[in-house]
C-alpha cells in the first residue's frame, strides 16, 4: 500500500502546476491581460447589489483571463451579409486597429498580438467576457487546441440586429481559460429518480422545508426573517469555492491608469 510520502505529490491549494503562456508577437503591439474581476456595472447598479448573493454568479466572472481593448472602437452594421455591410473606426487609440469587417455577416474580428500555448491534452476556450451582456452584439465561443496548433487565432462578435455599438478602451474583448482535452467524452448522462438515493433525497426535502419556512416568514414580515435578508446556504463554503486566476507574469498594460480596471458596462448606440 501506498504511503503519502511515496505516493505523486498533490498540489497544495492556490499552488499552480500549469502554465498558459501568451507570446507576444510584436513588440511593439500588445494588449493588457488580467485575471476577469468579479464585478459587474449591472450587478453594482442592482438594487443593493443582489446578484453578487449568487455564488456560482460571481464564480463564473471570475473564471478565467481576460483581454482588453487597446482602442476605443465603433462597429455599425447595415444589416447585410456583405463585406462592406460592417464599417469599423476607430475613436480613440495609437497603433494599428486590430479590429474589421473579415467575415462578413456582421461579425467585427479582433486580433489579439499573442500567440498562446498550452501544455499537452489542454485547450483554451476563447469567449466573449462572462455574465457581460451588450446590446446589439453578442460574443462567438471557440476551443482552441493551443497545445499543438501554430497559430494565432481572432475574436470574433457577431451583431443580433443592425445597429451601431462601441467597445470603450480598456473593455474586456475576450475570455480564455484553459480545458482539458477529452473530459466531456469521459462522462455519460443518466437520468434518475431522486427516490433512488434516499440520503440524497433527504437532504433536498430538509433544504425544500427550510426555504419554504424562510420565505413564508420573510412574506409574514417576521423579525428574524427579515434581520436575516437571506438564508446564504450556498455561501457557507464561500471561501473554498471562488478560484481566481492569477496575473500573467511580466504583464504591461499600454493603457492609462484611469483605465486599467476595463468596462463592464454596456456601450451602444
Amino acid at each position: 500500500m501506498k504511503t503519502r510520502s511515496s505516493s505523486r505529490r498533490e498540489a497544495l491549494p492556490g499552488e499552480a502546476v500549469h502554465k498558459v503562456i501568451a507570446y507576444q508577437i510584436s513588440e511593439d503591439d500588445s494588449a493588457p491581460i488580467r485575471p476577469a474581476p468579479r464585478e459587474r456595472t449591472w450587478m453594482d447598479n442592482a438594487n443593493r447589489k443582489f446578484p453578487y448573493r449568487c455564488l456560482p454568479l460571481v464564480m463564473a466572472n471570475q473564471y478565467g483571463w481576460e483581454i482588453l481593448s487597446t482602442h476605443r472602437v465603433r462597429a455599425s452594421w447595415d444589416g447585410t451579409s456583405k463585406l462592406e455591410g460592417l464599417h469599423v473606426e476607430n475613436l480613440y487609440g495609437d497603433g494599428r486597429l486590430p479590429c474589421h469587417s473579415h467575415f462578413c455577416e456582421g461579425v467585427p474580428t479582433f486580433h489579439t498580438p499573442f500567440f498562446f500555448k498550452t501544455p499537452d491534452g489542454w485547450n483554451l476556450m476563447v469567449r466573449g467576457p462572462t455574465n457581460s451582456p451588450k446590446d446589439g452584439i453578442v460574443a462567438l465561443d471557440g476551443i482552441i487546441e493551443t497545445d499543438w496548433a501554430h497559430a494565432t487565432f481572432t475574436m470574433n462578435w457577431r451583431f443580433t440586429r443592425a445597429c451601431t455599438v462601441e467597445f470603450a478602451m480598456g473593455e474586456p474583448i475576450c475570455l480564455l481559460f484553459p480545458i482539458q482535452r477529452g473530459v466531456l467524452e469521459m462522462f455519460h448522462g443518466e437520468v434518475r429518480s431522486l427516490k433512488s438515493d434516499r440520503e440524497l433525497e433527504n437532504k433536498f426535502r430538509q433544504w425544500c422545508a427550510s426555504r419554504d419556512r424562510f420565505l413564508l416568514d420573510l412574506q409574514k414580515r417576521r423579525p428574524q426573517a427579515l434581520a436575516q435578508g437571506w438564508q446564504k446556504d450556498y455561501m457557507q463554503n464561500a471561501n473554498d469555492k471562488k478560484p481566481l486566476a492569477r496575473p500573467f507574469a511580466n504583464e504591461a498594460s499600454r493603457l492609462e491608469p484611469e483605465l486599467a480596471d476595463g468596462n463592464h458596462g454596456q456601450s451602444n448606440t
